[in-house]
């Protein structure tokens, strides 16, 4: 299994997981060439060697109209049109009234752009050369900024206005950063707890702590450590491409590495400013679950039904029931539910509310799974869906059964006359 891992030892932000992606590829001259036909206006993508602490990587450089906006006169705290001013480190990458870069030093002179979703839908469906799952991730990381924008500053979603996350440069990041993921296509990507920096940030409402409000919004259930830096080290937009792409958070799982890549950013500190991008093969795949039990000796098999439904339909990964004695000689049911580990809170609270137990018993372990997906498959009887799983050298499929079950009533055949028919297509 292809794995991409993200180390976020310091952070992340859109430049540098574009450069740390980049340095994957063995042509990333042509890779660049790439990016620049997307077609953002005014924009040019360029990449640079860096070194940052004895390590090179890659810079990225992106310009507008020739122009980085850190090539414009330095003025701290300037007011504009939306009454927002600003201290920033940084040229782009950020959100609403947040220094939100430490990796660059950031001077507002000129060039800022605001701009609402549908104008950022606008630029990306009718202007920019993308295919549509790129352009569909596009979109989902930029919905993602303007939900937590509008619960930070309790505004609907529409009258949002993205101050630097709505300028080019980081209309160019993101799209930067979903084409490069859909050109390595890997089948999963997981990443490191994220360190976000510590202290305060000025904004024209005063100071605010790091991370900045919209960033905390989008790393909500994911793991996260301030550490000693005083620097906002995760930005929103490096926070919200974290939060759409990356399936697991935790430690590097065991894969052969094949390729590394070094995304620097423009500060320099104790420790290497980078995020670092690790390619390679995983030979399993393993998840952490938990497993919930309790017994009840009083509940209707009604009732039991029921729990199971709705635990299921809750997200339980497997609902069961073993029947088994209890005190008393009285004959009795041990009802296990098994979980993701965020989930374990919620599936809790619901088996006190649907059973009649007083106690949750909770054990933590892992599991093994094979890679699991699901196929529309246009046939002659309509759409069916087949499941496909594969992984540790098996491999196997099997039809949906609602699908199957259908086909079979309307054509007065058995289920396994169906799969037949459908195998023969």
């Amino acid at each position: 299994m292809q794995t991409l891992y993200f180390d976020c030892a310091m952070g992340a932000a859109g430049d540098m997981l574009t450069a740390a992606l980049l340095e994957l590829f063995s042509d990333r001259e042509a890779v660049v060439a790439e990016l620049n036909r997307i077609g953002i206006p005014t924009v040019r993508f360029a990449a640079q060697p860096a070194v940052k602490c004895g390590i090179t990587g890659t810079l990225m450089r992106v310009t507008v109209d020739g122009a980085e906006e850190d090539d414009h006169p330095h003025d701290h705290d300037h007011p504009h049109d939306h009454d927002h001013p600003h201290d920033h480190d940084h040229p782009h990458d950020h959100g609403h009234c947040h220094d939100h870069d430490r990796h660059h030093d950031h001077i507002h002179g000129q060039g800022h752009h605001h701009s609402d979703m549908a104008q950022i839908e606008h630029l990306v469906n009718e202007h920019l050369v993308l295919s549509e799952p790129v352009r569909a991730d596009v979109l989902a990381v930029y919905r993602l900024l303007a939900e937590a924008e509008s619960q930070v500053h309790g505004v609907p979603v529409p009258e949002i206005h993205f101050h630097e996350v709505g300028t080019m440069d980081a209309v160019a990041d993101i799209a930067a950063v979903c084409t490069l993921i859909h050109r390595l296509a890997p089948d999963r990507i997981t990443a490191s707890p994220i360190h976000v920096g510590s202290g305060q940030v000025r904004c024209a409402h005063g100071l605010l702590p790091v991370p900045a409000p919209a960033t905390a919004l989008l790393l909500r259930g994911i793991p996260i450590y301030g550490g000693c830096i005083q620097s906002e080290l995760c930005t929103p937009t490096g926070a919200a491409l974290l939060r759409h792409f990356v399936q697991d958070f935790g430690p590097m799982p065991p894969m052969r590495v094949r390729s590394i890549g070094y995304g620097m950013g423009r500060k320099d500190f104790e420790a290497a400013n980078c995020v670092r991008a690790l390619l390679g093969e995983c030979a399993q795949k393993d998840e952490a679950i938990y497993e919930l039990a309790c017994n009840v000796d009083d509940m209707t098999g009604e009732a039991v039904g029921f729990a199971v439904e709705t635990l299921l339909a809750a997200g339980a990964l497997d609902v069961y029931t073993v029947g088994i004695g209890m005190k008393k000689s009285r004959p009795g049911i041990l009802l296990r539910v098994l979980c993701k580990p965020e989930d374990r809170q919620n599936m809790v609270a619901l088996l006190f509310r649907h059973t009649t137990t007083l106690g949750v018993r909770e054990f933590a372990a892992g599991r093994y799974v094979l890679d699991r997906t699901v196929t529309a498959l246009e046939t002659p009887y309509g759409v069916v869906r087949r499941k496909d799983a594969a992984g540790y050298g098996v491999r196997r499929q099997k039809y949906e059964f609602e699908d199957l079950a259908q086909l079979a009533r309307a054509e007065g055949i058995s289920l396994a006359e169906a799969a037949e028919r459908l195998d023969a297509e």
